[in-house]
C-alpha cells in the first residue's frame, strides 16, 4: 500500500476505501491514511483563510476606491461570505477560527490591496477597523 500512495494517490484512495468497507484494518496504510486526514483539516482552515483575505480585500477596494467599485467586486464580497459560512455549516467546531484569523488576513489583504490600488500601505489602517460581525454581515458595505 505505501509503494501505491508514492506512485498513483488517487488507486491509493481506492484501494484504502475499499479496506475500509471491507474492515481489512490490518491491510491499511495507517501511517499515510492518518497524515492525509490531517491534511483535510489544514484544508478546510486554509480555505477559510483563504476567503477571509479576499473578502477584507475587497472590503477594502470597496472602502478606499469607491469610483471603482464594480459588481464584480461585489460579487467576490457576497461569495466570499458564503463560502466561509457554507464551510462553518459542514465544520461547526471552526465557528471561531475565521475570527482569530481576522487580524492575520488583514495584514495579507492591507498589502495585496496597496499592490492592486497602487495607493500607499499607510493609507489602509494598521490593524482591521472592521469587527468581525460587520465583516460576515450580508448587508454590511464599508463607507468611503
Amino acid at each position: 500500500m505505501k509503494e501505491t500512495y508514492l506512485a498513483d494517490f488517487n488507486a491509493w484512495i481506492d484501494q484504502t476505501t475499499q479496506l475500509l468497507r471491507d474492515r481489512h484494518w490490518h491491510e491499511i496504510d495507517v501511517e499515510h491514511l492518518i497524515e492525509e486526514i490531517e491534511d483535510l483539516g489544514k484544508s478546510e482552515r486554509r480555505g477559510i483563510t483563504s476567503q477571509l483575505t479576499r473578502l477584507l480585500l475587497h472590503l477594502l477596494k470597496w472602502q478606499y476606491q469607491p469610483q471603482r467599485r464594480s459588481d464584480s467586486w461585489l460579487d467576490s464580497i457576497t461569495d466570499a461570505r458564503t463560502q466561509i459560512e457554507l464551510a462553518i455549516e459542514d465544520s461547526p467546531s471552526l465557528r471561531d477560527y475565521p475570527a482569530q484569523q481576522l487580524e492575520e488576513s488583514y495584514q495579507r489583504a492591507r498589502r495585496q490591496a496597496a499592490k492592486q490600488t497602487t495607493l500607499n500601505i499607510s493609507v489602509f489602517p494598521e490593524e482591521c477597523p472592521y469587527s468581525w460581525g460587520l465583516v460576515l454581515d450580508e448587508d454590511w458595505l464599508p463607507e468611503d
